[in-house]
């Protein structure tokens, strides 16, 4: 297999993720790392310079966890502070203006929080208390605040302390409750709130009457979730085969792609699926005019297809029209669009249509 990961004993990474045209990464250490475009200083490095390789940002050894959105990025430090940086128009770094950060800045300094979500200029995030909060961009409601204007600090969405999950789209947002139930609110068009109609919602909703949802994933204009028994279900916008059904037709409600029960991790791009199986296998559908499916072409695939032969797979994230995965060894492996260096391969602009390993 041309992809497989046994020339060089890579560094080990925790996270990785991808933002529109950038990506963040943090490292067992600690350290946080960035690369591809800082237009608006989403790298969090001081400037607005593009950057080719990985750059480390700051010298904290105490990130925990990270979100990357549409030219900005949110982190999770383990003392549980927020910290944000990058563009900033609607508000959605959460510190009171909307002025750009070009370095990570404290989103509120004595709160405690354990998730965060972004979405293309709005966020959401739980505190360690599970109350779940909203602020950004909120055209479409999809704060869940029950109007549609923009904040610019965090706001608490309403009085219940059983969040367990989120997950934020273009427009859209998913929220898991942890009696397993499934919520949403936003942007309603071609169903992507799952809930059998194409109608905006102000305030979190629940999505049919199931109570065995583990793992959510909202893409740009499609969803995406895993059940208990680690079934895939997809709803919402299809007219790149997004939702891995075989068709382009829309589906308003939650549908199950196929009828395997080993899925384990789930990633939307703007148009793309990315998936692992519990076998540590790779897969990949819809649209791929940048190589984001990483089948060695530009052929879109309407189905789940598997990614090579490796068996090694572990957790994959998507930023727009790039693709990113982590190994169980903890390599970092990228492919896809490559225009703005988010891939992180030196300077090399160049489309990948296959997974390259990251090599730091």
């Amino acid at each position: 297999d041309a992809i497989k990961a046994t020339t060089k004993v890579p560094l080990p990474w925790r996270q990785v993720v991808g933002g529109s045209y950038h990506t963040v990464a943090i490292k067992d250490n600690g350290t946080l790392w960035a690369w591809g475009d800082n237009y608006n200083g989403q790298l969090g490095l001081g400037d607005n310079n593009n950057r080719n390789l990985p750059a480390q940002v700051g010298s904290d050894t105490n990130w925990q966890s990270i979100a990357a959105g549409y030219d900005y990025t949110m982190a999770i430090k383990t003392d549980g502070s927020l910290w944000a940086w990058g563009y900033n128009y609607t508000g959605q770094l959460g510190v009171n203006d909307t002025n750009n950060r070009y370095s990570p800045t404290p989103v509120v300094t004595t709160d405690t929080w354990k998730a965060v979500a972004c979405g293309y200029n709005f966020v959401l995030a739980l505190k360690s208390d599970n109350t779940l909060w909203s602020w950004g961009g909120n055209s479409f409601g999809q704060l869940g605040l029950n109007d549609t204007s923009a904040r610019y600090s965090p706001v608490k969405v309403n009085a219940d302390i059983n969040w367990l999950a989120v997950s934020a789209g273009n427009s859209h947002s998913l929220m898991l409750k942890n009696d397993g139930t499934l919520w949403s609110c936003g942007l309603g068009a071609n169903g992507r709130l799952g809930l059998n109609n194409t109608n905006n919602y102000w305030v979190p909703t629940k999505v049919g009457t199931d109570t065995n949802w583990q793992l959510i994933e909202a893409g740009d204009n499609f969803s995406m979730a895993l059940k208990n028994n680690n079934s895939l279900w997809t709803w919402g916008y299809n007219w790149y085969y997004q939702l891995g059904l075989g068709d382009t037709l829309d589906r308003l409600v939650p549908t199950q792609v196929g009828v395997d029960l080993n899925w384990k991790s789930i990633a939307g791009g703007y148009y793309h699926g990315l998936a692992t199986k519990t076998d540590g296998s790779l897969w990949a559908w819809g649209p791929n005019g940048n190589g984001e499916l990483g089948l060695g072409d530009m052929n879109s695939r309407a189905i789940p297809t598997r990614v090579g032969t490796d068996s090694t797979w572990d957790v994959v994230s998507a930023g727009f029209y790039h693709s990113l995965a982590l190994r169980t060894n903890k390599s970092i492996w990228v492919w896809g669009s490559n225009g703005n260096y988010q891939l992180g391969l030196g300077n090399d602009g160049n489309n990948r249509l296959s997974p390259v390993w990251l090599g730091q």
